[in-house]
């Protein structure tokens, strides 16, 4: 895929994620019950946690540099671990907090992308992004 091709995909699902968002509205992000005990809002909040792995990953790679340590503490190290951190880092920020913090990463997200060479080509290869340049 071409690097317009990923960014104007990132854009219509941005686009769908914040109507989603919308139809849900405000007093009811914080009801929990949508995953277990989470909230809407803790969705978001987890969600994002791991596209900010995956920008500061993207960042490393078209910066040349090894992949950098995760924010995570270094003992966490299954996923339910992860996620456990993820959901207590984020507990305690406010609504208005977490869909900023979301939409902060997209902007970077959309800024890694646009920032790729003109030649650029990405793939997808066991879940993970690899920038071609042809």
């Amino acid at each position: 895929m071409k690097k317009s091709e990923l960014s104007n995909w990132l854009q219509e699902e941005y686009q769908q994620w914040e109507l989603l968002l919308a139809a849900i509205g405000p007093k009811r992000m914080n009801q929990p019950g949508i995953s277990g005990e989470w909230s809407m809002r803790d969705i978001v909040a987890h969600l994002t946690g791991w596209q900010q792995r995956l920008a500061a990953q993207m960042q490393a790679a078209l910066d040349g540099q090894p992949e950098p340590p995760p924010p995570w503490p270094a003992d966490r190290k299954t996923e339910v671990e992860i996620n456990a951190w993820i959901y207590e880092t984020n507990r305690k920020k406010d609504l208005r907090q977490v869909l900023e913090d979301a939409h902060r990463v997209y902007l970077q997200m959309q800024a890694l992308i646009l920032g790729l060479p003109a030649d650029a080509r990405i793939e997808t290869i066991d879940s993970k992004f690899h920038v071609v340049y042809e």
